[in-house]
């Protein structure tokens, strides 16, 4: 347990590389890429953004990632109120191919073909999901607050063999329509779904945004802390073959899936258990 939460809190940080930014765009695709200073045969996620978020609204969060040697491009399309959920999906698969096959940075900086994933917040969960299906290289798929989409991801989850990672907030934890628990209950490779304490929906995006005027709740610092360290040490051990990070791995079996800090790991097919009232919550056992 100890070493687990060291591991947590490590990751929560920045990680050791310096980081790069550039655009794809001079590949031919609208959107930013992340990477390390310098590697060879990295690993590499493509990363969907939310409802009328703007993908800037993740800089953070892809830099995160780079920072721990992990190449990050999100495509910066499918902005609009009415987006097409498969353009989106078609876009990732665009950025992963711009990623493996085009020399980044200063041009020391490659992505090995074999350690691709995608993962995407909101709409661009289930994007993701969209993205991955008849792909069976890809070797990881994280679906953060993922919410509907057209088609529905649930209807593809059955094709995947690759693992995912689901994160739900409090409610959708004991919610059975929560798409996060359904994407793993369905899902044809193993997954975990973990709640995240305190989230919304829409705390994963940086900075005020245009939901943010709309009435939608704003970032969380909090669940921007605790979905990084998750992100990345799921993509470390799924795509860096690190088994160091094991415990933030799909495992499969969910009482076996290790406690991680300000989480908790939710079983799609179990009976959720109805939150507590305050009354509960302040009482002592």
């Amino acid at each position: 347990m100890a070493n687990t939460k060291k591991l947590f809190t490590a990751l929560t940080m920045r990680g050791p590389h310096r980081v790069l930014c550039g655009e794809l765009s001079v590949a031919g695709v609208p959107g930013m890429v992340f990477t390390p200073e310098e590697g060879t045969g990295l690993p590499a996620v493509a990363f969907a953004h939310g409802w009328l978020i703007d993908p800037d609204r993740y800089a953070g969060t892809l830099r995160h990632l780079a920072s721990w040697g992990i190449v990050a491009a999100a495509p910066r399309t499918q902005r609009g109120p009415v987006p097409s959920h498969l353009d989106m999906a078609a876009d990732l698969g665009t950025a992963l191919e711009v990623c493996s096959t085009v020399r980044l940075g200063p041009g020391e900086i490659s992505v090995h073909p074999d350690r691709l994933g995608v993962a995407g917040h909101g709409m661009g969960g289930s994007a993701a999901v969209l993205a991955a299906a008849g792909r069976p290289d890809l070797r990881a798929v994280a679906a953060l607050f993922p919410q509907p989409s057209a088609p529905p991801a649930v209807s593809v989850a059955a094709d995947i063999s690759a693992p995912l990672l689901a994160t739900v907030t409090p409610g959708d934890a004991v919610n059975t329509t929560s798409i996060g628990r359904l994407l793993a209950a369905g899902w044809g490779g193993k997954s975990v779904v973990r709640s995240v304490d305190k989230a919304s929906n829409e705390g994963l995006a940086e900075g005020r945004n245009l939901l943010s005027l709309l009435g939608y709740s704003g970032p969380q610092h909090g669940t921007q802390r605790v979905v990084r360290a998750l992100l990345t040490g799921f993509l470390l051990h799924h795509l860096g073959d690190n088994s160091t990070y094991s415990a933030f791995a799909a495992l499969g079996d969910p009482a076996a899936q290790e406690v991680l800090p300000d989480t908790v790991a939710v079983d799609p097919n179990g009976t959720p258990e109805p939150p507590k009232s305050l009354m509960q919550q302040l009482i002592r056992r």
